[in-house]
């Protein structure tokens, strides 16, 4: 089971180039717990990136870049399947 919406969807972020970035979501509920995984512009994040940190619901940038900017969806998934939340708009001055 995949529960209906994403309890809290991202939030659309604003930061200056060289600060940290935090982007947070809460999956929707579901049995087995959903694992949450982010795409940014539509493909997939790899936490092999050193300057990314997905734990729990929160995808973290130690430093942001201009080529940070983009579009962000947080991603559910079980064994039932995934959903995507609304997205979330990281804007770098």
């Amino acid at each position: 089971v995949l529960r209906d919406d994403f309890r809290q969807p991202p939030g659309d972020v604003v930061v200056v180039a060289g600060e940290p970035a935090v982007l947070e979501c809460v999956p929707p509920r579901g049995h087995p717990e959903p694992r949450v995984s982010w795409k940014k512009n539509g493909v997939h994040l790899s936490d092999k990136d050193e300057r990314l940190t997905i734990r729990g619901g929160k995808l973290m940038l130690a430093t942001t870049r201009k080529s940070d900017a983009g579009t962000y969806v947080c991603v559910a998934t079980n064994a039932v399947g995934e959903r995507d939340s609304e997205p979330a708009q990281l804007v770098i001055f």
